[in-house]
């Protein structure tokens, strides 16, 4: 049963109950390898490499039929996970799509009237949004699979909010369509096992750019945002009512001791700018002003104001008080980092902000994308891939809350990116995506074997 978002964060209790991630202590990077669940099997078919014990089952393919009459879109991307009844599982799909792209079908005038953008004269519909389907693990069968937002553009990754809804973010803040819409908003989609394609209303209050996901912090409402873009910021919405995104006050995160300092770590000869591995910054939080940026300038001006600059700000996921930013190509290498976010104990402690990884050659994981919390309290990490000298296909990567490094997944047939990764309020699967061609995957097994 989905829950009512005032009364959750009212009671700030989460549905499915995981361990709490333990206080991250800096690792050796030539340590960091572990194989908790031992080293993986190549998958018969060639298509997903797992440990011994583990099985995975396709629940969607890209250009299938639906239960609504559409074809599955493709590009997934981030997804969330759910509870339904009897024991059923809900997910939110994002789908990454431009206007031209494998989308659902062409729109009957009712779908149309539902959709943000449907485009108009020569100008193709924009067919990005999210689908929904219903999984039954009891019988392993997929119950439902429906359009349930359309219209949107290059729907990258999101946040599953405990009351049961996704935010969807459209990635381009750049783009206007001939209709004069602008793209670059958030959406909420309702976590529902009945087939029904909802209203697209973009959450203006959330600002106007390049997003990638959100994450909720439930003990104060406050919503985090991040921005995909090589100078991109990372953003605080504080909401005028509990758990409403149409009203209230966006700002962007600045450290206090250095305004304006640049996280990338892209140039280590700079020593006053390079963020260390396990250093706790303390961090102020900057208002925002005219956050609908017609001219895509939000993530200018908020760094003239001070406010701190990340590469490639991607996945993020709050837990147990402390929230995780994946940083897609920082670093000097450009495999990405991880920084931990930990609001202040109390009202007059500031946030602490932490680069917890950077990845090198010498660690497993690369350009680490969507993520989130598992049962047993690790990171499980989606690999985006923009750097591909590493390795020649991407994986599903657990992080220990001591930042050691193991591999739970292999793209064995292809080099394109792992997204999604989300587990069921029981712990017992986990589901995750592969972007082109679009597959979603069930994987379960003896996760509670984990060795230490």
């Amino acid at each position: 049963m989905l829950t009512d978002r005032r009364s959750f964060l009212k009671t700030g209790t989460f549905a499915a109950a995981f361990l709490g991630l333990r206080t991250f202590a800096h690792a050796d990077p030539t340590s960091r390898t572990i194989e908790p669940y031992g080293p993986l099997v190549p998958d018969p078919e060639g298509l997903l490499d797992l440990p011994q014990g583990f099985s995975y089952k396709i629940l969607s393919r890209e250009g299938e039929k639906m239960t609504d009459g559409f074809q599955v879109p493709g590009a997934f991307d981030g997804m969330g996970a759910f509870p339904g009844e009897n024991g059923r599982v809900i997910l939110i799909r994002n789908h990454e799509l431009s206007p031209g792209a494998p989308g659902p079908g062409e729109l009957p005038e009712e779908a149309r009237g539902l959709s943000y953008d449907p485009g108009e004269g020569e100008e193709k519909p924009h067919l990005g949004g999210t689908t929904t389907l219903v999984f039954n693990p009891s019988t392993g069968e997929v119950e439902a699979e429906f359009l349930s937002l359309t219209g949107t553009h290059r729907n990258c990754a999101g946040g599953a909010m405990p009351w049961g809804t996704w935010i969807t973010c459209e990635e381009p803040g750049e783009l206007t369509s001939s209709r004069g819409l602008k793209h670059g908003w958030c959406f909420e989609v309702r976590a529902t096992a009945v087939p029904e394609l909802q209203m697209a209303v973009p959450l203006r209050p959330l600002g106007h750019f390049n997003h990638e996901a959100v994450a909720l912090d439930p003990s104060t409402g406050f919503l985090y945002l991040t921005e995909d873009r090589i100078d991109g910021l990372l953003y605080r919405f504080l909401p005028e009512k509990a758990g409403d995104f149409t009203a209230g006050r966006l700002q962007a995160l600045g450290v206090l001791a250095q305004p304006g300092l640049d996280l990338r770590n892209y140039d280590v000869r700079n020593k006053t700018d390079h963020i260390r591995e396990g250093e706790p910054m303390a961090v102020t939080w900057i208002d925002l002003e005219h956050t609908d940026a017609p001219e895509d300038d939000l993530r200018i001006r908020g760094a003239q104001a001070g406010a701190a600059v990340f590469a490639r700000g991607e996945g993020i996921h709050y837990h147990e008080g402390t929230a995780y930013i994946c940083c897609t190509d920082g670093g000097p290498e450009r495999r990405g980092q991880i920084f931990k976010l930990t609001p202040g104990a109390d009202p007059g402690r500031p946030d602490e902000l932490e680069l917890f990884i950077e990845a090198t050659k010498s660690d497993l994981l690369t350009n680490g994308d969507n993520l989130c919390a598992a049962p047993w309290g690790d990171l499980v990490i989606c690999e985006d891939f923009a750097i591909l000298d590493a390795a020649p296909h991407p994986h599903v990567r657990g992080v220990t809350p001591e930042g050691r490094i193991y591999t739970i997944a292999k793209n064995a047939k292809s080099e394109v990116e792992f997204a999604g990764s989300c587990f069921s309020a029981d712990g017992k699967w986990l589901f995750v995506n592969i972007q082109n061609p679009g597959q979603t995957f069930a994987i379960t097994g003896p996760w509670q074997d984990r060795k230490p």
